[in-house]
């Protein structure tokens, strides 16, 4: 608990604060008798359970921030002989903080938009999700999309009738909505359903042929059931697409205005400081800046670039920013995908899938397409992050690397990434180590697909192959850590169990031998995470002269049972020395 109180005899706290319950934050100033330092200080966090993430000061009491930098850390006394007559003070009465928790991999506008649709995720059958439908046509004007995402068939109680491979199929859903185009994506973001409306809008028969990297679903009949697997969902967005250009420019800009401060104050309310966006396009990117330029960005945004080869080569000469708004844009990545998601099939694999022997995934890219990114990346200066889930997909992401590497032989410190690696043949596990290829893997995938992963790979290549965040580790590879909100919730704490549990129920854990230490989750989620973004010098730990991001939580993580991990929320976050966000 976070309250106003006398900490010493000749300083007192002017923050008013509680964790559970708020009563408030800095409610006044009050004159502090003390000694004035040689540089002023803004801010003093006091009597706290700082864990720092540095090896030279791991734990600290308290710290002193000038500006948006940390000045000082060490004990309360130490802290308290900086104090000022404008010194505001916090006591955090023994709360545990940390470093501002940076996500590694999550795409920032999916997940404003993600709460402007409907919330699919809770679904246990695909009758549920029907009658959300149905519920939302009756409210929805006629003509106007429905829109929603999160479901996901593995994780139904029962499968639909009928179905096609355990995919539902949109004739009763089409009934229900007869005047409506309707448009459903996975939880994994890597397949969509669309009832006969939107299919009818797409110009969808049965005639349609995929484009490359991806699958129709259909019947006996070859009709297609309203499942797009991986690239064959553009066929159903180009259609929805078309409906949003008819929005006004004004209209259009109130939408993604509205994502993004939704994406930042759910950021804020879980503790990110830092935000790893996988992949936006250069409209996008302009808009952010816009916001940075003008101090209206909370959130410090590192966002790759996710554009065609032929659109990066004519404008990425323009795009790259380092540090916008005061640190809080950069831009210096290019985002690919290589393949599809496990989920729904579509991870390319090096065997087929257990349960359906026909298939072995898709390849989302052509080889030759990701190959000339990596070009355009070291033509530019630019990080490449690649998007490969399937053990077929690491070995070649992984393959293209090394050619590059080889053949533009550079003192340069790439840190070239994987985002995802979720699957890896045995024998591709030390090249990211050997390679300094960074694993950017999010840890609550594992615990959140465990329950279809066995049937997909097969016991042996589970145990093997999926999720080696220790094994990565002892490779010598940076892991670092992430939610890929919106296809898990944005909560780290999520992730952060996973990492040192691997527990599906108290009775169930997933391959307990890659689990991970506690220290070396916290810092797959700080330290880690910021030197994928080559951003180590200024974020990532606490230590005098970086950025004065904290985040304050309601337990000790490194330290209290495992149980009560997920339970811990966050009382406080700072961002450059400014309280952004209190509960």
């Amino acid at each position: 608990m976070l309250r106003l109180t006398p900490y010493a005899a000749n300083f007192y706290t002017i923050a008013s604060l509680t964790c559970v319950m708020v009563a408030g934050l800095l409610l006044k100033d009050t004159t502090i008798a003390a000694n004035g330092p040689t540089m002023s200080v803004d801010l003093v966090l006091v009597n706290g359970n700082f864990a720092t993430v540095d090896e030279a000061n791991p734990a600290a009491q308290a710290i002193a921030i000038t500006g948006d930098r940390i000045l000082a850390v060490g004990s309360n006394e130490r802290i308290q002989k900086l104090i000022a007559p404008t010194t505001k003070i916090i006591d955090l009465e023994g709360n545990f903080a940390t470093p501002g928790f940076i996500e590694g991999h999550a795409h920032f506008i999916g997940l404003g938009q993600s709460m402007m649709m409907l919330n699919l995720s809770t679904a246990k059958s695909w009758s549920e999700i029907e009658a959300q439908v149905a519920a939302a046509a009756q409210i929805t004007p006629p003509g106007q999309w429905i829109v929603g995402r999160g479901w996901h068939q593995a994780k139904w109680d029962q499968l639909p009738s009928p179905n096609v491979e355990g995919y539902p199929t949109s004739d009763a859903l089409s009934q229900m909505t007869p005047d409506h185009p309707v448009l459903l994506t996975h939880a994994s973001g890597h397949m969509s359903f669309a009832n006969e409306h939107a299919m009818r809008l797409a110009g969808i028969n049965v005639d349609t042929q995929p484009p490359a990297g991806g699958e129709i679903l259909r019947n006996d009949e070859g009709r297609p059931i309203g499942v797009f697997r991986e690239t064959a969902q553009s066929l159903i967005a180009a259609a929805k697409a078309r409906a949003d250009r008819q929005l006004s420019p004004s209209a259009q800009a109130v939408e993604l205005a509205t994502a993004i401060d939704l994406a930042t104050t759910a950021s804020l309310q879980n503790g990110i400081t830092s935000f790893h966006d996988a992949g936006s396009s250069f409209e996008v990117v302009d808009v952010l800046r816009e916001r940075a330029l003008a101090g209206n960005l909370q959130v410090r945004m590192f966002v790759m670039l996710r554009d065609s080869n032929e659109r990066l080569e004519a404008r990425i000469k323009d795009y790259k920013m380092i540090g916008v708004g005061n640190g809080f844009l950069t831009v210096r990545a290019i985002k690919r995908s290589i393949d599809g998601a496990l989920g729904p099939h579509g991870a390319w694999l090096l065997a087929p899938y257990e349960d359906l022997p026909s298939s072995s995934g898709l390849n989302t890219e052509q080889v030759e397409s990701v190959n000339r990114a990596a070009e355009i990346a070291i033509e530019n200066g630019f990080q490449l992050c690649v998007h490969a889930i399937g053990d077929r997909a690491n070995r070649e992401v992984l393959d293209i690397y090394e050619s590059q590497f080889q053949k533009h032989a550079s003192p340069l410190d790439r840190r070239w990434r994987i985002e995802h690696a979720q699957h890896l043949h045995p024998d591709d596990i030390a090249r990211f180590g050997k390679l300094n290829v960074i694993a950017s893997m999010q840890a609550v995938h594992c615990t959140s697909d465990a329950v279809f992963v066995p049937q997909r790979l097969g016991l042996r290549r589970s145990e093997q192959g999926a999720y080696m965040w220790r094994s990565l580790m002892d490779s010598g590879a940076v892991v670092t850590n992430g939610t890929d909100a919106p296809v898990e919730s944005i909560n780290p704490l999520n992730s952060f169990y996973a990492s040192v549990t691997r527990r599906l129920t108290p009775e169930i854990t997933f391959f307990p031998e890659q689990c991970v230490s506690r220290e070396e989750a916290l810092q797959t989620y700080t330290i880690n995470a910021a030197y994928s973004a080559f951003e180590e010098s200024s974020k990532g730990s606490l230590v005098p002269g970086k950025l004065a991001d904290i985040t304050v939580w309601s337990k000790d993580l490194l330290r209290c049972p495992e149980t009560e991990i997920k339970s811990a929320v966050v009382c406080l976050t700072v961002v450059g020395g400014q309280v952004v966000f209190q509960r």
